[in-house]
């Protein structure tokens, strides 16, 4: 298996140049890519990560001595082929801001605390059918800079690794009814309103667990006309 899979569509996928996303301005090439064919060696090894899995990485609240602080939540679902066949096997990795929106990083001085019972990461390998599922804390909106007041909806980043290092695809997951859509030119750089929505997770009531926390689905789709839009350029 390979994740090194064509776009669907411009508009489905970032513009390497999004001029409202700052960054973009002086990241974009200025000149016109030129493509490296894949050899048989990048594409078929070595397996990248995916023997380095072990059973409580995919469960972020039980890293620590203690249990995080914020909303307990369960994010699940299948990475999916273009016709809808689960991908067996791919590493699907995760890292995420904190309850209160604060990464532990050097670069991050968001004024907000860290938590010492949450570092924000998590991997697990899909089953035979593609499906994964993590636990984890909703993660907080936290300002960005960009602009006046920007601030970036709340969201959890997925990386995904077929059988080789060349072989990944990073998108974001993001949680419905946020009310920063609108002013967040990350997601918006994704022009296809379609394709944006396809970054929405959704409330999943009937996989909540009672008493215990929240659930949420998130299909990501690896390619064709439905694919998830990913940050490939």
């Amino acid at each position: 298996m390979t994740l090194a899979y064509p776009i669907a569509s411009n508009a489905a996928h970032p513009a390497r140049l999004s001029p409202d996303y700052k960054s973009t301005i002086k990241r974009s090439p200025s000149k016109p890519l030129i493509v490296m064919r894949h050899t048989l060696t990048e594409l078929t090894g070595p397996v990248y990560g995916h023997e380095t899995v072990r059973p409580g990485d995919a469960d972020l609240t039980t890293q620590h001595k203690g249990e995080p602080l914020g909303e307990r939540i369960i994010v699940h679902g299948h990475v999916l082929d273009e016709d809808g066949r689960g991908v067996p096997n791919a590493l699907v990795e995760i890292w995420q801001a904190n309850a209160c929106g604060r990464y532990i990083h050097v670069v991050d001085q968001h004024p907000a605390p860290l938590d010492p019972n949450f570092t924000g990461a998590g991997r697990t390998q899909t089953d035979s059918e593609g499906y994964y599922r993590f636990t984890t804390v909703k993660p907080g909106a936290y300002p960005w800079g960009n602009h006046h007041n920007a601030w970036r909806p709340a969201h959890i980043h997925f990386s995904m690794f077929g059988h080789a290092f060349v072989s990944r695809l990073v998108t974001q997951m993001y949680f419905p009814g946020d009310p920063l859509f609108e002013f967040d030119p990350i997601f918006n750089s994704v022009t296809d309103a379609r394709a944006r929505a396809r970054m929405i997770s959704a409330f999943d009531l009937e996989n909540t667990k009672p008493e215990w926390a929240l659930c949420y689905r998130f299909n990501i789709v690896l390619r064709g006309k439905n694919a998830t839009p990913m940050e490939t350029k």
